[in-house]
């Protein structure tokens, strides 16, 4: 699966414009192992593409790398719970972007709200997605390290900015 994090939306020339001005976003393209025999992306390989999103949003917005979090700091963010709607079908070659398009922070647990948009535009699915901060050793439960708290309200502070100005 090819990656590349964009930030942006609206078609031009085929491609996705950066801006910094709306939400992370990671591009990536569909591929023929994503497809089923009816030619669109079989439902299951969404929840990879929005693991890619969040993997690819440490990078960009923590400003360390998942599996560094994982190894080093030794905290993983399992799913507990996820919802998606389904909106439009994906079929291969599409490109598309993972948009994170909010977070809500618990003392352990972290939502993530996530959307799949096609290059046309148009939105493809979007999900509701729970993690829980775990200790890797123990398997337990634990807080959020800090500095991974701190990225995210960050990351929250700039949605709120960006909607308080698409607001007007």
């Amino acid at each position: 699966m090819s990656r590349r994090v964009r930030r942006g939306a609206g078609a031009a020339g085929g491609h996705l414009l950066a801006s910094p001005a709306v939400p992370f976003r990671a591009h990536l393209k569909v591929r023929f192992g994503d497809i089923d025999h009816a030619g669109i992306v079989y439902y299951p390989r969404f929840l990879h593409y929005f693991h890619v999103g969040l993997e690819e949003f440490f990078g960009s917005e923590v400003g360390t790398e998942y599996h560094a979090v994982i190894n080093e700091e030794r905290v993983g963010l399992p799913v507990v719970h996820l919802e998606i709607d389904f909106r439009k079908p994906l079929r291969f070659g599409d490109e598309i972007d993972v948009e994170v398009r909010g977070l809500d922070l618990g003392r352990t647990s972290v939502t993530w709200h996530y959307a799949v948009w096609k290059q046309d535009g148009s939105l493809a699915a979007e999900a509701r997605i729970v993690t829980v901060s775990l200790d890797m050793d123990t398997f337990e439960k634990r807080p959020l390290p800090a500095f991974v708290r701190e990225r995210f309200e960050a990351y929250r502070g700039k949605l709120a900015a960006t909607a308080a100005t698409a607001a007007g």
